[in-house]
């Protein structure tokens, strides 16, 4: 059953937040744009190359009104020392929830049970909480922010404009489609 337009299921966690422990619940997800970014695990290859990459965009998605959350099952204090000792992760703004029991990570459907560690999945909810775009990648592959500000940007439009739509590699500013008969079979 795919995830996409279901709302979140409720949860609650402590994040690693602007050098504070800070309590997190599906209700932060709710009034505005968030990305919740599953990645394995700290202090591991790939991840600090995403998250890193993440960082660097940030404040691109924070002028769009989005929030993203970093969610791997370490606890909140190994996000902590991983943020203290790596220069990467340490520029990193946004919230790292932990999620040791993997019960946020059970709820979007990314948990490797044999491992215990979540796949690198990627979540846009809409200011109603509800998924609007998925995407889980092998561990092995490496997930690109500026595709994702694109992808997020694309969501954002097509809420704010009933009976349009974004063909691929929309971009801001683009042309749109509007689906109709006579479109059918002229793209």
């Amino acid at each position: 059953m795919s995830l996409i337009n279901s709302e979140v299921k409720p949860f609650s966690a402590t994040a690693f937040h602007a050098g504070k422990f800070v309590p997190v619940s599906d209700a932060n997800l709710k009034g505005g744009w968030s990305v919740l970014f599953f990645y394995p695990a700290d202090f591991t290859f790939v991840c600090p190359t995403e998250l890193g990459d993440l960082a660097d965009l940030y404040a691109d998605f924070q002028k769009i009104g989005v929030e993203i959350y970093g969610v791997s099952t370490d606890t909140h204090f190994t996000h902590k020392a991983w943020h203290d000792t790596s220069e990467t992760i340490g520029k990193i703004k946004y919230p790292l929830v932990g999620d040791p029991t993997g019960a946020i990570t059970r709820n979007f459907d990314v948990m490797i049970e044999e491992a215990g560690l979540a796949d690198r999945g990627t979540f846009v909810i809409d200011p109603d909480g509800k998924i609007q775009i998925v995407e889980v990648n092998a561990g092995g592959v490496g997930r690109d922010a500026s595709e994702l500000l694109r992808k997020v940007k694309a969501a954002q439009y097509v809420r704010n404009h009933p009976g349009e739509v974004c063909p691929a590699k929309w971009q801001e500013g683009d042309a749109t489609l509007a689906p109709s008969l006579d479109l059918v079979g002229k793209i």
